[in-house]
């Protein structure tokens, strides 16, 4: 398991800060980003795509909790985190990026935290 990256989602004018202060100050760049439903940014340090930034008025489910919006991890057994969030009674969302071969797991932690895990499947 490894961390992917960061979500920050914030207001428009304030995402466009977001991304001026994170390319400034750590150097990153904008790059690709996938088609989303909600506009934003992705920033990138080399090829790894570290921060990305998503438009949002409202944290999911309308309650606002902060502009950390969740953490990724990338792991090769995906069906290994199924396993253990059904263990744990947890529901998730599960979906796939268009032309990037990834699958996602969306869910939360017990405090809260968003949480996305990331599968790419190599066959």
């Amino acid at each position: 398991m490894n961390i992917d990256h960061i979500n920050i989602s914030a207001p428009k004018d304030l995402l466009r800060e977001v991304k001026y202060f994170y390319c400034t100050v750590l150097n990153l760049q904008e790059g690709y980003r996938p088609s989303s439903s909600r506009p934003g940014f992705w920033l990138y340090s080399g090829d790894r795509p570290l921060v990305h930034l998503t438009e949002s008025k409202m944290h999911y489910g309308g309650e606002w909790r902060g502009y950390l919006d969740h953490v990724a991890f990338q792991t090769e057994d995906l069906a290994a985190v199924v396993e253990g969030l059904k263990l744990l009674g947890v529901s998730y969302r599960k979906t796939h990026v268009p032309d990037t071969g990834v699958t996602q797991l969306f869910f939360e932690d017990p405090a809260g935290t968003g949480l996305e895990v990331n599968s790419i499947d190599r066959s």
